[in-house]
């Protein structure tokens, strides 16, 4: 493990920052830059698209139920009345991995911010009596995580063959409703020794709809936009492709998942354990007195009048595509950054190309969902490309054509109100936040080692509206 994650994983523990609203400040006579922290009072996303019509908006509140239960194995705890949860999980709800700022966001856990409580994967190792043991990356105030191992061992010795999948964090062993069940947790403190372990923090999904209805086609005209100039700075980002049938993908931190409902069939699977139909089969090949239900355990249902109720899956998904995108913040507001300075740090952040990378807005195609998500200038802020981001930030795992340091240009809407940066989570607001994750940008072979060059070329002025423009967003 890199000394960066371990500085992390120990520094979320420690309280750094107080409040929302940091600034330049001079200190000894030197301009100290700040990541001003997650900004303002007033979730700044959560709701719906405007111009749903009411069957979508119902479909929207029952899927966002559904995202918020909490599962048990057999759906017999009470106040836990979805089920298929485990064998392993990582935690046990989609909302308690996607809940900051509000529900669809990202990881929470930084429990020193108001209003914004403690990392919920704490609570559900020991829900209904599980015997788990808390990993040492699993933190009260960090943020949640999963694990995945580069390589597979042989016994406890490291080979060179690829293993790249997730290795939940828990088990069911212990718990009320898995009587019978032996299942251990991973040996996470021997992957640490064989320097074999690496983290994934949530992605939110707000407007995640959008971003599934940017065309391919408008995808790839970005990409080949000012082609000379990323020539120059070395940027040569490239789509992740689905293996069935070539098109562009785009959802999880390397552009892994095609569409919100194989995303979604994925996390129900692998974060909780839930067998769907999208992926039907339980993982791991676990012991059989750890299997409680029929497979799949999420499905389409029929009632005895013939009719068709949805499964979980396709209502998270309608939950996550009817999301509307995160509004970006209003003067004012106490907590949020200075007009004039995130004027000034919008200009910066195209001055230095940041944008190249980070488009500010893709054009959506003709939906046939919702006209809400028809011909939409979305401001993600992504070119939804994956690119290497050199061996500071590599994890040494590929995912269809995204190789071992290559990541999605990660969306910005919404970065405002994050509290956890890059794909591990080690931008903490304990080691800088924000500015840590600029900054980690660069390492040998990135493609983003010109921008960040540029970026250290800048004023601590410059660099402080930088910053407040993207905590505006």
């Amino acid at each position: 493990m890199s000394e960066k994650i371990k500085a992390a994983i120990v520094g979320s523990t420690w309280v750094l920052l107080l409040g929302t609203a940091l600034f330049v400040e001079a200190q000894n006579g030197v301009t100290m830059i700040h990541d001003p922290g997650v900004r303002g009072i007033t979730p700044g996303a959560g709701q719906p698209l405007s111009m749903l019509s009411a069957a979508q908006h119902q479909f929207f509140q029952d899927g966002f139920r559904r995202f918020t239960q909490l599962d048990s194995v057999r759906g017999t705890i009470s106040g836990e009345s979805g089920s298929g949860l485990g064998p392993g999980f990582n935690s046990n709800s989609c909302a308690s991995c996607h809940a900051q700022p509000s529900v669809g966001g990202s990881s929470p856990g930084a429990n020193f911010y108001p209003n914004i409580g403690p990392n919920p994967q704490i609570q559900a190792a020991n829900d209904a009596g599980a015997t788990n043991l808390i990993p040492f990356f699993i933190t009260a105030d960090g943020p949640v995580r999963e694990a995945r191992f580069p390589f597979k061992t042989s016994g406890s010795t490291l080979t060179q063959l690829p293993d790249g999948g997730v290795h939940d964090v828990f088990t069911i062993m212990g718990r009320s409703d898995a009587t019978g069940c032996t299942l251990s947790q991973p040996n996470f403190e021997l992957m640490q020794d064989l320097n074999n372990l690496i983290f994934r923090i949530p992605t939110p999904v707000f407007g995640a709809g959008l971003i599934e209805n940017v065309a391919d086609a408008t995808i790839l005209a970005n990409m080949s936009s000012s082609s000379a100039l990323k020539s120059q700075l070395g940027i040569t980002g490239h789509p992740n492709l689905s293996g069935n049938d070539g098109t562009i993908t785009r959802f999880g931190w390397k552009a892994q998942n095609k569409s919100l409902e194989v995303f979604a069939g994925e996390a129900y699977n692998v974060e909780i354990g839930v067998t769907n139909e999208l992926f039907p089969n339980e993982r791991g090949n676990p012991p059989s007195a750890c299997l409680f239900n029929a497979t799949p355990e999420d499905s389409t249902n029929f009632n005895s009048a013939g009719d068709q109720i949805p499964s979980d899956v396709v209502q998270f998904a309608t939950f996550m595509r009817f999301l509307a995108p995160p509004a970006p913040s209003v003067e004012g507001i106490p907590g949020n950054p200075p007009a004039l300075s995130i004027a000034n740090g919008r200009r910066v952040f195209s001055q230095i190309h940041c944008d190249l990378c980070h488009t500010p807005t893709l054009t959506t195609a003709q939906s046939a969902f919702a006209p809400a998500l028809s011909n939409q200038n979305a401001a993600l802020f992504s070119d939804l490309l994956v690119h290497h981001m050199g061996s500071g930030l590599a994890d040494q795992i590929s995912q269809g054509s995204a190789g071992p340091d290559e990541f999605r240009t990660a969306p910005l809407w919404g970065v405002g109100q994050r509290i956890f940066f890059l794909h591990d989570g080690r931008a903490t607001p304990a080691n800088g936040g924000l500015l840590t994750a600029i900054e980690d940008h660069a390492s040998p072979g990135s493609e983003a080692n010109a921008v960040i060059g540029l970026f250290n070329g800048l004023s601590p002025q410059q660099k402080q509206d930088l910053l407040n423009f993207l905590r505006s967003l």
